[in-house]
């Protein structure tokens, strides 16, 4: 029996979600022409399976509705700091006083642990509520390494309208997808055929 075909919605990953996870929470609210968007994160179940997919949650971490919001709270952020960084503006205080939050949420080093028949001991502590805490500091840390390292200086907007997405560009392209670059030369296309004499 064939499995039924599941749906992507919106474009394929633009060039470098692959290594920066907060490149694909930047652009996991993707505006489709017509005036659509997609938001991958819009319920609590689509937050936790995008976190899952992305080894940042268990399947089962139950996510709640607050938890869907601080999500999509530190992608307008990040992609504030992106749009920031790719136009050469100044980034507003807020939206880097949120990542700095989101990163020192957690302990970066293995705090120390007493057991009593056994005695001393380190270990990260990842109980299930702390999941999202998690989640979030790794996504923030991910956007202050992008922002801060030599992949900065790639790092676009998708130069056709109306996508939203941001991208690191490789050589010339401009682009997110084959389909944004695809829909931007057929607009130019038609802008010349609609000047010509």
């Amino acid at each position: 029996m064939k499995e039924p075909a599941t749906e992507q919605p919106g474009p394929p990953p633009a060039q470098g979600e692959e290594e920066h996870l907060s490149l694909a929470l930047a652009n996991s609210a993707i505006a489709l022409p017509g005036g659509l968007t997609v938001d991958l994160l819009g319920t609590p179940a689509q937050a936790n399976h995008w976190l899952t997919e992305r080894g940042l949650a268990p399947v089962d971490a139950g996510m709640r509705e607050m938890c869907a919001s601080q999500l999509r709270s530190l992608r307008e952020q990040i992609r504030s700091l992106f749009a920031s960084r790719a136009e050469g503006l100044p980034a507003l205080p807020a939206a880097v006083a949120a990542i700095n939050d989101a990163m020192s949420r957690v302990p970066t080093a293995p705090l120390l642990r007493w057991d009593d028949k056994t005695g001393p001991y380190r270990a990260v502590p990842h109980p299930t509520t702390a999941v999202l805490d998690h989640a979030l500091a790794t996504l923030a840390a991910d956007a202050a390494d992008l922002l801060t390292g030599p992949g900065a200086e790639r790092l676009t907007a998708c130069g056709s309208t109306p996508c939203n997405r941001y991208l690191l560009r490789y050589g010339r392209r401009h682009w997110c997808s084959t389909r944004c670059g695809d829909r931007a030369r057929a607009a130019r296309a038609y802008a010349r055929r609609g000047n010509s004499p």
